[in-house]
């Protein structure tokens, strides 16, 4: 149910699924671009200075950003998945879209509220953001993603929801999501933290109208912590769109990368898998990850074929 209407669209060289998430009738690719890394200096995910250099200046990484959107646009990706506190990743990728031209649902946009973004362009910066999950933390934001956005925001998130922050008891905020949600705007929430599950198994209860709030969840899951994967393909059979964040452990499997990238695609709830790459080579790499199983009989044909050596 959550992924239907699929078809094949063959881009360069990447024959590519593009299936609707969920219930919101958004048309996304298997993979997805993550912006956190792209957006703002300083990020958690390990050999950045062997990535991304010295420069680290607002010029520098905006053309970083830039070059990494063109790239996954060759590529096929169609799902970009920003935040209110990735620095200026929302900036940057609406001067990529004013730039670029890109027609009005030629990709999906994805963005989240909750934390904001106080890291002053500082690499030593002591905070680098702060969390706020209040009704008036999601309508100021809001405010800021629409503002840059428009109408090309098709998602938008509760960021990194959790047990103890009691966001999902909080009725101004609900109320407010299901304002917007009757507007058109797709709705769904991030999860972190050890008790993901939870959270999400809690989040499958609010309803509106008789309707599932929520139309996606996006969640961690890698060959790490794979602990919310009953709880995500319960939210895939309820006709939830299953993002999958930090396949790589951000950074930690990076020396098994295919492997592990290959490993979240392979998840029969994932909808989309986000890649947190910095550089087309990282992009092409989490790419070569995205193969169809064989039929049984040419897998186990191509084996009886293969050499002794």
């Amino acid at each position: 149910m959550s992924l239907s209407k699929s078809c094949v669209r063959k881009t360069a060289g990447h024959n590519l699924t593009v299936n609707t998430l969920g219930s919101t009738g958004l048309v996304v690719s298997p993979i997805g671009l993550g912006l956190a890394a792209l957006g703002r200096p300083a990020y958690i995910t390990s050999g950045r200075h062997r990535d991304l250099g010295d420069d680290r200046s607002v010029d520098a990484m905006e053309r970083r950003c830039h070059e990494m959107l063109d790239a996954a646009w060759t590529a096929g990706i169609r799902y970009v998945d920003a935040a209110r506190s990735y620095g200026m990743a929302e900036q940057f990728l609406a001067s990529w879209l004013h730039a670029r031209q890109l027609p009005e649902g030629a990709i999906v946009i994805g963005s989240k509220w909750g934390y904001e973004y106080v890291g002053g362009w500082r690499m030593d910066a002591p905070v680098h953001e702060v969390k706020d999950l209040s009704a008036d933390a999601l309508r100021k934001q809001y405010g800021e993603s629409h503002t840059l956005l428009g109408s090309r925001l098709g998602l938008y998130q509760i960021h990194s929801a959790t047990i103890e922050s009691g966001v999902l008891e909080d009725r101004a905020v609900i109320g407010d999501l299901a304002w917007l949600r009757s507007g058109g705007l797709a709705i769904g929430l991030t999860v972190t933290g050890p008790n993901q599950a939870a959270i999400i198994r809690h989040a499958m209860t609010l309803q509106v109208d008789g309707v599932d709030l929520f139309q996606t969840v996006q969640a961690t899951w890698n060959l790490l912590e794979t602990s919310a994967a009953p709880a995500l393909a319960d939210a895939r059979a309820r006709g939830w769109g299953v993002i999958v964040k930090e396949a790589l452990a951000n950074g930690r499997l990076a020396d098994r990368a295919d492997a592990a990238f290959a490993a979240a695609l392979a998840q029969p709830w994932a909808s989309v898998v986000l890649s947190g790459a910095v550089t087309p080579m990282q992009l092409r790499q989490n790419m070569s990850a995205l193969v169809s199983p064989q039929p049984p009989d040419a897998y186990w044909r191509d084996r009886k074929a293969l050499a002794w050596d």
